[in-house]
């Protein structure tokens, strides 16, 4: 589930919650605490693949014009 909070001060960058739930998914996931792969590796391998989607699409709506319009996608 995703942690972000609107009213969090800390980080007012775009999609920072959605950078947040991503790295906390990594770092508690199986593969970096049993496996001992690094993050980067396991998101090669696929996990937390939602969360990877919509920080992609967080982020590429801060790059699109038209978002100025309608907002940003995901968070």
């Amino acid at each position: 589930m995703p942690k972000y909070y609107e009213d969090k001060e800390e980080d007012s960058h775009p999609c920072a919650g959605a950078k947040e739930d991503l790295k906390s998914c990594l770092l508690k996931s199986a593969c970096v605490l049993q496996e001992g792969k690094t993050p980067k590796e396991c998101l090669k391998e696929g996990h937390c693949r939602p969360l990877q989607v919509s920080f992609f699409e967080c982020k590429r709506s801060v790059l699109d014009n038209r978002a100025r319009f309608r907002g940003r996608k995901g968070y």
